[in-house]
């Protein structure tokens, strides 16, 4: 595999786990008057999801807020590991990483604010997004140019992939399970 000349770490990841809050979505959390949650997903984080998924990669969700929505966004996206309503995000993301039987050298993890920096601590690879405050990005190893909900998965799952030289080949994937859903 390709090596990221900036992070030889991208080239070993097998689990991109990634916060909700502030990651998946802008951060902004909106409630009806009736107390239900809504939250606004970009659909080209979406697209980065099902690149990672068509390169092998697994995917996590690692959130301390339990919400529906998540767990919703997350079966349309396939993707199966959903922790939610998590307050020691180090000790989760540790337990997945044991039952999936990977390393944490296997490990990334993207994240915006102080609650995420334990999570950092236990994977290969520490990502923050833009907007995220200042001591989160001097953590991590990358800082998307792109803010939180706005595109910063993409951004994580391209550059990934093209560390491991496989971007192509799971937008080809991509492209033809799309083809042959069409039929």
């Amino acid at each position: 595999m390709a090596e990221d000349p900036e992070c030889p770490a991208a080239g070993a990841i097998r689990l991109l786990a990634m916060d909700v809050d502030g990651v998946l979505t802008d951060g902004v959390l909106y409630q009806t008057s009736a107390g239900e949650e809504m939250k606004a997903f970009h659909v080209r984080d979406g697209m980065g999801i099902a690149l990672a998924r068509h390169a092998g990669l697994e995917v996590a969700f690692v959130t301390a807020r339990a919400s529906a929505v998540v767990r919703r966004r997350a079966a349309e996206l396939g993707v199966r590991h959903v922790l939610d309503g998590v307050r020691d995000k180090r000790a989760a993301l540790a337990a997945l990483v044991e039952r999936l039987g990977l390393a944490a050298h296997a490990v990334a993890f993207i994240g915006d604010d102080l609650n995420d920096l334990p999570a950092f601590a236990a994977c290969a690879l520490s990502i923050a997004v833009a907007d995220a405050p200042p001591r989160v990005r001097e953590a991590a190893m990358w800082v998307t140019r792109a803010p939180g909900g706005r595109g910063a998965i993409r951004e994580v799952v391209e550059r990934l992939l093209n560390a491991q030289g496989s971007l192509e080949a799971a937008i080809a994937r991509y492209l033809e399970a799309s083809a042959s859903a069409e039929q």
